[in-house]
């Protein structure tokens, strides 16, 4: 239990339904507070929350779902997740095969990060990962020369979209494109156990059918290079909603992806998909305490360099919540503040608009919502501002 908070919280929940890692766990954010006596931001986790994303996609999704785990690599939520039917994780480098290794030796693990260094390979190889994603002809070569040739490579071909409509589009990096992906799919198949072939909408997919332009590009490149397929993934993408982004119900996404199967030729093959801020995201808030208001402008301990990336990179308005225990109450009527980090740097800046009660100024803490992807993981400790308090509300 971090040392921040009291050993005994008079607010804690003393046992719960989760087998979490030892956390300090509460019934609500005030109580929680009430206990903390640091004096960095912190970050929050909602168990029941990811738990429940877990469950619908593992009910409703037509196929397997891989994790992926650079979303929310904390243990709390690869516990939450695995407790609720998640068996199948994608990984990038080697301390997420690790990480993922040790806390469940029977986990799948899939490598679909398609440049992956000649270590890695080895390693994840050893460990008893199969399944690797190439998008280019060098990286196939790697594979097969670090491994030895070996006979049970589940290998899967990358392919570019030709246009993402994405808030994040993932374009440019990665994936084969049209020409290529038809070779590289003849020759992963004179090497591949298993072959397979998959794609990326891009992050944050409000256009459910980017799923099934996907599948029908796919298919095409399939059918031109004439080899047969054992598995398509549809890549990540599922979306959550922030303010001024509305999404359709995830329910028409797959729904969606089921016809899309059936419509070109895939309904029979391993079909998988690779959520990462849908599972988490809601699960998940950083709270920051405001050390300064200037006009519209707060100054918070957390900032762009730390879990507020997206929100200052991406401009993005994450839903906010003014938690204060000491008068004055709240105001009823809200402004719409501007945020800035505690760093050194200019650039440590959140335009929003966040709205919050008009009387919120130093020593209130705000919510930041929506965190639970992209949040932590992103952090870094520039200038010295970092966080490692994590508490869990069971709400």
């Amino acid at each position: 239990m971090s040392e921040s908070f009291s050993t005994v919280p008079s607010g804690a929940i003393r046992s719960f339904d989760f087998n979490l890692f030892d956390l300090p766990t509460f019934g609500s954010v005030r109580d929680a507070l009430a206990q903390y006596h640091g004096d960095d931001h912190i970050y929050v986790l909602y168990p029941r929350r990811i738990a429940a994303a877990a469950e619908a996609f593992v009910q409703g999704f037509p196929g397997d779902i891989l994790y992926a785990v650079k979303a929310n690599p904390h243990p709390a939520v690869l516990k939450t997740l695995w407790t609720h039917g998640v068996r199948q994780f994608d990984v990038a480098s080697k301390r997420e095969v690790d990480l993922v290794s040790e806390l469940y030796p029977d986990a799948e693990l899939f490598l679909m990060h398609p440049v992956k260094s000649r270590q890695l390979i080895r390693h994840a190889y050893a460990m008893g990962v199969r399944h690797f994603a190439v998008d280019c002809l060098e990286e196939l070569d790697k594979i097969v020369d670090v491994t030895e040739g070996a006979a049970d490579l589940h290998l899967h071909v990358r392919m570019a979209l030709p246009k993402s409509t994405a808030k994040m589009p993932l374009v440019g990096k990665f994936g084969a494109g049209f020409e290529d992906a038809i070779t590289l799919l003849r020759e992963a198949a004179l090497v591949s156990a298993h072959l397979g072939m998959c794609f990326h909408v891009g992050s944050q997919c409000l256009d459910v059918e980017s799923y099934s332009h996907g599948l029908a590009y796919a298919a095409k490149i399939r059918d031109l290079a004439g080899v047969a397929l054992d598995s398509i993934d549809v890549g990540g993408g599922f979306p959550v909603a922030y303010p001024e982004m509305e999404i359709p119900p995830m329910a028409d996404y797959f729904s969606e992806i089921s016809e899309a199967l059936a419509t070109y030729g895939f309904e029979d093959l391993a079909v998988y998909g690779e959520p990462g801020r849908a599972l988490c995201a809601t699960g998940g808030s950083t709270i920051a305490r405001v050390e300064l208001r200037k006009g519209t402008d707060l100054y918070l301990n957390d900032g762009t360099y730390g879990s507020l990336f997206d929100a200052g990179a991406c401009a993005w308005k994450f839903p906010v919540k003014l938690h204060r225990d000491q008068p004055p109450s709240p105001s009823a009527n809200t402004v719409g503040f501007r945020f800035f980090g505690p760093t050194c740097d200019s650039i440590d800046v959140m335009n929003g608009p966040f709205h919050l009660p008009a009387n919120t100024g130093e020593g209130d803490w705000i919510e930041i919502e929506h965190l639970g992807a992209y949040g932590q993981s992103l952090a870094t400790s520039f200038n010295g501002f970092s966080s490692d308090h994590v508490f869990v509300v069971l709400e």
